[in-house]
């Protein structure tokens, strides 16, 4: 089990994360990017999960530089897009910088985001220097494609995704030819067991892929 932490922003703001160790010595440092929910019971699980595979993981909470430990139900996206409309670009990528540095141990970091934060970690990767990125069913992705990658990338994609067509998703591809990629037979939020749409194949298949693309880059 994690524990909640404090991070502190190159330009002096102090937020807080949920952050885990591995039990052994770690093979690298993971950062996970929320959904527009907040840092929910899901997320932190996440980067248990992480942790559990050798991984210093953590999650920043992205939306307390508005209002901190906001959490919303996944029943209800409407407070989550608000909060993100408020938010201001430069203020998260320095955010999630601070987390990759509280996971720097002599290993490389990634970064993993999922829906809102898959789209995050597609502008860090091209914005920070972190050492790879993976971003599942990232929904704005499509809208930031002159942004590009400088590290490797893996993305998952849900084939019944209605938040991302399958029009953006051959968009997103053409962009970045030299990224890696799977598509699951799946809708949005595939990987959140919190959510209707989760699917345990899915999820567990991509968590397999995951592992082994950060084996292989970090």
């Amino acid at each position: 089990m994690g524990q909640t932490v404090n991070l502190t922003a190159t330009d002096g703001f102090r937020l807080s994360a949920y952050a885990a160790e591995p039990g052994e010595t770690p093979c690298g440092g993971v950062v996970i990017l929320q959904e527009i929910f907040g840092l929910t019971s899901h997320i932190r699980r996440v980067v248990d999960q992480y942790a559990a595979a050798g991984y210093r993981a953590i999650a920043p909470a992205l939306f307390d530089r508005i209002t901190p430990d906001s959490v919303f139900s996944y029943e209800d996206p409407l407070p989550g897009r608000d909060m993100v409309a408020g938010l201001v670009n430069a203020c998260v990528m320095a955010d999630i910088s601070a987390a990759v540095d509280g996971v720097r141990c002599g290993e490389g970091v990634a970064v993993i985001g999922y829906c809102w934060g898959g789209t995050l970690s597609y502008l860090a990767a091209s914005e920070l220097e972190i050492d790879a990125a993976a971003a599942y069913y990232g929904t704005r992705i499509a809208e930031n494609l002159d942004k590009r990658p400088n590290c490797p990338f893996l993305f998952h994609f849900g084939r019944h995704d209605k938040l991302v067509s399958m029009a953006d998703v051959g968009r997103i591809l053409a962009a970045n030819p030299g990224a890696s990629s799977h598509v699951y037979d799946a809708g949005h939020g595939f990987n959140c067991d919190e959510r209707a749409s989760h699917d345990a194949t899915s999820a567990s298949l991509a968590l397999e892929r995951t592992l082994g693309f950060l084996a292989e880059v970090l």
